[in-house]
């Protein structure tokens, strides 16, 4: 039995009309009922009912049709993700990342991938969570690095780490002496914050703390990204609440803080597609799960 047999099975159940079913295969009606004739030889039973006006499955056809479909779809996935297995080391690996992973995760990532595929190609894009995972979706990046895990059953997601929020203020700042500041003084000054656009995560989390500390917060300028952000409050714009990550890039013109009651914390992810093939996508995994200690299987 070859999968052509299937093929012209599948179009003649769906059509019930062997003149339709050979135009949708393009082929002439004769052969396709020869084609089905020889089918049922070989299956030993008969798949349809023939008469002057219409056709019809029997019974044995019925069930037939089910599996002859179960069969062909799983035909049509091996043969896509062959294909795709072909094409790894034809295309590059695309990698969607805010960032954070820039200094957190790819300095463990990136030896190991060039040390294992030497000849693949890497673009790096820097993207907001949503469209990253909008992207992984659609296959216009193979692995992504976001703020959120996914919400679709298309993706697997997978919390890398959780790290503190920080609050950083101009080092001529009045509190620049105290050991520890109070949330409640935040209400005195003013703040500098990246906008829901360019940061919706580290933005909801911030926001969700001020509301949820009943904290009336004076927000003098948003920023289009954390570089921006860490700079205003260099210049005193005013104070900030930024992930732990940016300490190592504050300049001698900003302190850190620590305050009285506990910030926030925000995570990173990764997520990719359950369906992929790319053994670099494995290997970051693994490397993952070995630096950061993580417990998971792919």
């Amino acid at each position: 039995m070859e999968l052509r047999h299937l093929r012209y099975f599948v179009a003649v159940a769906e059509e019930l009309n062997f003149t339709k079913a050979a135009l949708r295969m393009h082929t002439v009606q004769p052969s396709l009922s020869q084609q089905i004739k020889d089918l049922e030889d070989e299956v030993g039973v008969q798949l349809f009912i023939r008469s002057k006006r219409k056709v019809e499955l029997t019974k044995a056809g019925e069930v037939f049709f089910k599996e002859a479909l179960i069969i062909l779809e799983h035909t049509e996935k091996a043969i896509s993700l062959a294909r795709q297995t072909a094409k790894v080391e034809q295309e590059q690996l695309n990698i969607g990342f805010v960032p954070v992973a820039e200094m957190k995760v790819f300095p463990y990532i990136m030896p190991n991938i060039r040390a294992h595929f030497p000849e693949l190609k890497i673009d790096f894009q820097s993207l907001t969570d949503d469209v990253q995972l909008q992207a992984l979706k659609k296959g216009e990046i193979d692995i992504a690095f976001t703020r959120y895990a996914a919400n679709t059953d298309e993706l697997v997601s997978i919390q890398i780490f959780q790290e503190p929020l920080t609050l950083i203020i101009p080092k001529n700042s009045p509190e620049a002496q105290q050991e520890r500041i109070s949330i409640k003084s935040f209400e005195h000054h003013n703040f500098v914050m990246c906008n829901e656009e360019a940061s919706p995560e580290l933005y909801r989390i911030i926001d969700g703390f001020f509301k949820k500390s009943k904290l009336n917060i004076h927000i003098v300028q948003h920023s289009t990204n954390i570089l921006l952000n860490v700079n205003l409050v260099g210049m005193e714009i005013g104070w900030s609440l930024v992930p732990q990550y940016v300490i190592p890039l504050l300049g001698d013109k900003i302190l850190v803080k620590k305050t009285v009651e506990p910030l926030p914390m925000i995570g990173l992810y990764v997520s990719y597609r359950k369906d992929h093939v790319n053994k670099a996508i494995d290997l970051i995994l693994d490397v993952l799960k070995k630096q950061f200690h993580l417990n998971f299987v792919f």
